[in-house]
């Protein structure tokens, strides 16, 4: 076939196809096209072939360079005389040119890109089916070295970009593949090149890229990070078309792009997660049914953009998650409660304050919306949850009380919570003073103080550790006094005498305020159990009378003042119906040292009650069978205390306060011991260190010094 070609193409024509003068080659490639185009006319396409062959084997894939370029000239040519019969011979033509992209030399490839130029524009639409191939070969040439090479790819791009968008035999089927695969290459030239075309085969009418988008969505989203600016809008641009395509059209896979959209709300660039999420923003209000197995995984993504630093991303992060709350999802058309509860439970780890936030406003949606599937996973996040009171924000802090709270409605789930709030605090001292009156005033409103406070009453009454017990009961009496959230508990306790509600409450908190006396002292103020204050502080020991009990003194001295107290104060108007009352308070003023500053507040106080030379007082031995007796007007109230056992509750403190001193006496005795054996030990070893320095002395002739002592 080569001899064939060689009788039909002369020898000074061949010559001149490889002469290094451009010049040269050009006439050649021309002569070549003349007896081509007289042998297509005879129907000779067995000789064309044989010209093509010998272009191929001789010139193409010559290792001379001039000789290559020739070749590629040549074939050109072939095409350029063939015509409208080109097709026919394009498997012959096509593939050589093809491999000279991939030339060493930056010329050969130039005259690649020029031949297959030349051919696309003569065959057009057949051309279609290399396309695969050829936008390979520009993939890689939109990225070559040579400026010149890049510029003839780029002329050569334009062209096919014009015959695919003109032809009805382009199959996208079969080109998002290979585009799949080089959306992962970071070259911008060849970015560039992507973005391109994707634009270009987006705005055929009858090509459906957005069908194919989740094939390479994340690429495009990988360019919004891109180092150039150029690439960045570009990629930006074509994101903004298609989403602008998926809001107009009905039929949309949601979920494989939901994906993609949730990994790149995590990327570190800041132009790429505002993108990600303002994607997912148009998602939730469009996807519907289709984002419901997502909403796990969206809200994973939003969360933590709430607290971004960026404002429109927090901004766009807050309305898709209050629009994401607003969906009131079926657990039966696969809305996983588990699953979001998965991402609140991370989330309560989170760095950032309004990230926790938002994770205890979902547990507190969907514990209100579906409480039975909540409490199935109660299990995993219950520790958590009870971790999360120790956190530093208030506002987190209150949000779990809230959810908490709701929680609390079983019995069993409010004595644990209580349980651990005890433990915590018994662990924590500093939170007990920060965030103690916090907790339990929040409690208080959520759940009712009076059942918040015989919880806490009740397992403080069996509290082991003393120290502890006694610090605990002093927050929670201060708290009593001092917190407008308990004023109808003071109420209710103030009836202590005469209503059996008061009573029972009086006593079940009694129970534990004996841990304390200035708490069961407190305590009995509130009843108007002035008789049993009176005998409690009669009781009290030298060893009660210490530097924690005179600080717990004042402070009350100083609530006497306050608004609560006000309708003890005034009973001091009649001191003859109240002489416990005034006994209480007289015996309060003999604890004080003189010159503390609650001391002269108290003798003030007491300076100002109006005593008559007419109050006769008369009582018994036992102060529970009181008798005030007024003789102004003759009248005489009888105290009725029976309704209360009050021997046996004094009986129960004094034996608390024996226990409490037995533990202080322990303490100390453990002390001295330590002492003791680090005395001890520090004599040992000094004796030891001198041992050796007296046996050296008593080895010494007698009137000899030891050595180094003169």
């Amino acid at each position: 076939m080569a001899a064939d070609a060689l009788s039909i193409i002369p020898g000074a024509v061949l010559r001149n196809l490889s002469d290094k003068l451009y010049e040269k080659r050009k006439n050649a490639a021309l002569e070549i096209e003349g007896i081509v185009k007289q042998l297509a006319t005879a129907g000779e396409h067995e000789k064309i072939s044989a010209v093509i062959s010998l272009l191929i084997s001789d010139f193409t894939y010559s290792p001379q360079a001039n000789h290559r370029k020739g070749g590629l000239i040549g074939l050109a040519a072939v095409t350029v005389g063939l015509t409208s019969e080109a097709a026919q011979h394009l498997e012959q033509i096509v593939p050589p040119v093809l491999s000279s992209f991939l030339d060493q030399d930056s010329r050969v490839r130039y005259y690649a890109c020029e031949a297959l130029y030349n051919i696309a524009k003569v065959v057009r639409g057949d051309f279609i089916i290399y396309f695969n191939k050829i936008f390979d070969a520009l993939c890689k040439l939109s990225a070559d070295s040579d400026a010149n090479v890049q510029s003839a790819a780029h002329l050569l791009d334009r062209l096919v970009k014009d015959i695919v968008t003109e032809s009805d035999q382009f199959s996208i089927e079969e080109f998002i593949p290979l585009l799949r695969e080089r959306m992962n290459v970071l070259n911008p030239y060849v970015r560039q090149f992507l973005v391109g075309w994707i634009t270009v085969l987006d705005s055929v009418p009858d090509i459906d890229m957005l069908g194919f988008l989740p094939d390479f969505l994340d690429g495009l989203f990988n360019m919004l990070s891109d180092s150039s600016h150029e690439i960045r809008q570009q990629a930006d641009a074509a994101l903004s078309e298609f989403l602008q395509e998926i809001k107009n059209s009905p039929n949309v896979d949601y979920g494989r792009m939901a994906e993609i959209l949730v990994r790149r709300a995590g990327s570190t660039d800041e132009f790429t997660r505002l993108t990600s999420i303002t994607w997912i923003n148009e998602f939730v209000k469009l996807g519907g049914e289709q984002l419901v197995p997502y909403y796990a995984d969206i809200l994973g993504a939003i969360l933590p953009c709430i607290s971004d630093e960026e404002e429109k991303i927090r901004v766009v992060a807050r309305e898709t998650n209050e629009e994401l709350r607003a969906i009131k999802a079926d657990p039966a058309e696969g809305f996983d409660i588990g699953a979001i509860l998965s991402i609140g439970k991370r989330e309560l780890n989170s760095e950032h304050e309004a990230t926790r936030i938002e994770a205890l406003h979902w547990f507190s949606t969907l514990l209100v919306r579906y409480r039975a599937e909540f409490l199935a996973y109660l299990n995993d996040i219950f520790d958590p949850l009870l971790n999360a009171l120790s956190d530093p924000s208030d506002a987190v802090v209150l949000l779990v009380l809230e959810v908490h709270a709701c929680i609390a409605e079983e019995s069993h789930h409010f004595h644990h919570l209580v349980s651990y709030l005890i433990r915590t605090f018994h662990n924590n001292h500093v939170l007990l003073e920060k965030r103690g009156a916090l907790i339990v005033r929040r409690l208080c409103v959520l759940l009712g103080a009076e059942k918040v406070y015989r919880e806490f009453s009740t397992i403080l009454e069996n509290e082991i550790d003393l120290d502890f017990a006694s610090i605990m009961v002093q927050a929670l009496n201060l708290i009593l006094l001092t917190s407008t959230e308990l004023g109808e508990l003071r109420s209710l306790l103030k009836k202590s005498l005469v209503d059996s509600c008061g009573k029972d409450l009086f006593q079940s908190l009694y129970a534990s305020w004996r841990h304390s006396p200035m708490a069961t002292i407190s305590l009995c103020l509130l009843a108007q159990a002035y008789s049993h204050a009176s005998c409690v502080i009669q009781s009290l020991g030298e060893e009660d009378i210490n530097v924690k009990f005179l600080v717990q003194l004042d402070k009350l001295i100083r609530l006497l003042e306050t608004p609560v107290f006000a309708y003890l104060r005034l009973q001091l108007l009649e001191p003859g119906k109240h002489t416990w009352l005034l006994k209480t308070l007289y015996g309060l003023l003999m604890l004080l040292p003189q010159q503390s500053a609650a001391f002269k507040i108290l003798r003030t106080r007491l300076k100002t009650v109006p005593f008559s030379e007419n109050i006769k007082r008369t009582s018994s031995a036992n102060p529970y069978s009181q008798i005030l007796q007024v003789t102004e007007d003759g009248n005489r109230n009888q105290v009725t205390d029976s309704a209360i056992n009050f021997p046996s509750l004094l009986l129960q403190f004094e034996n608390m306060q024996q226990q409490h001193r037995n533990h202080l006496k322990d303490q100390l005795q453990s002390r001295k011991s330590a002492s003791a054996a680090t005395l001890s030990q520090e004599i040992q070893r000094y004796e030891e260190a001198h041992s050796s320095s007296l046996s050296e002395i008593s080895r010494l002739p007698s009137g000899a010094p030891p050595k180094g002592i003169s």
